[in-house]
């Protein structure tokens, strides 16, 4: 997981500097454009001997914001259809990536997971050697839940009740990253909408990255012969022809998405979808865009 975290993020560096967002500002770990103000004796001679500009190196005690990704691990997550990564796998390393980004620009990184309720509760902090904690907390929670996928499991999604409970148990302002594939009970949408607000009016900022499998979950391509679906976490199953739910099916995706980002839009959370199949720099793009207003 380490290694994967470290690959993505340098990887999406790599293209930031190469694309249209060159002037974008990521700042490392290790070191900060100097200005003017800042102690002559922090500055790195050894990078200005190589690149021309003066940068002033920073240390452990210069945390700028206080992080937690809070990833979904509830049955749902574990579909992934003809998808290399499952939904949780995907989440996992998106959360793995932005855990190391966090850490690289001295940002206090914390971790949670629900399904029903919080299960995995971590504090934020900066360090690296805490990093390869969180990491390795992630990389177990994945190859868990990815274990039981072929058996029952009595756990179910309760997005809207861990939430509230994430509100709850943060106490200073932080910005709160959730990580989910929305599978809640359509009656329990409004539920999960209030438990957002419910963090809002904690004092957070909220990024809410909505993962699916884009194919199936939001276009209904499947094969078009008579197919029974199951539901993973209450064993109800149903028989259908996909072709003749195929394009109501893709409107009322189409429309939970735009209604659900609007009604984030009105309570200043940001909502963002996801595909399992793109790579993951909408989402690390989506993240420092958001951490840049707040800094």
């Amino acid at each position: 997981m380490e290694l994967r975290a470290r690959l993505i993020v340098e990887g999406f560096i790599t293209g930031l500097h190469r694309s249209p967002y060159h002037g974008f500002s990521v700042e490392f770990a290790e070191h900060r454009p100097y200005h003017p103000g800042d102690e002559l004796r922090h500055i790195d001679w050894k990078v200005y001997a190589k690149t021309d500009r003066y940068y002033v190196k920073q240390y452990e005690e210069e945390t700028n914001l206080r992080s937690y990704v809070v990833l979904d691990t509830s049955p749902s997550m574990r579909y992934r259809r003809a998808a290399e990564l499952s939904k949780l796998q995907y989440g996992a390393h998106l959360a793995a990536a932005l855990h190391y980004l966090m850490v690289k620009q001295r940002d206090a990184s914390g971790l949670m997971g629900f399904d029903e309720d919080v299960h995995t509760a971590l504090p934020p902090k900066s360090t690296r050697r805490y990093l390869r904690q969180l990491l390795l907390r992630l990389e177990r929670l994945a190859a868990d839940a990815e274990g039981d996928a072929d058996g029952e499991d009595e756990h179910r999604t309760s997005a809207a009740a861990a939430i509230d409970e994430v509100a709850e148990r943060i106490g200073r302002r932080a910005f709160v990253v959730v990580i989910t594939d929305l599978f809640e009970n359509v009656a329990a949408h409004d539920d999960l909408l209030k438990a957002l607000r419910h963090l809002r009016h904690r004092g957070h900022e909220v990024l809410v990255f909505h993962v699916l499998e884009a194919e199936t979950e939001r276009q209904f391509q499947f094969p078009d012969v008579p197919m029974v679906f199951r539901d993973v976490e209450t064993g109800e199953e149903m028989s259908v022809q996909p072709a003749q739910l195929r394009e109501n099916y893709a409107e009322a995706a189409r429309h939970f998405a735009e209604r659900f980002r609007r009604r984030c839009r009105e309570h200043d959370v940001a909502y963002v979808e996801m595909d399992t199949a793109q790579p993951y720099d909408t989402a690390l793009l989506e993240y420092l865009n958001k951490r840049r207003k707040l800094v």
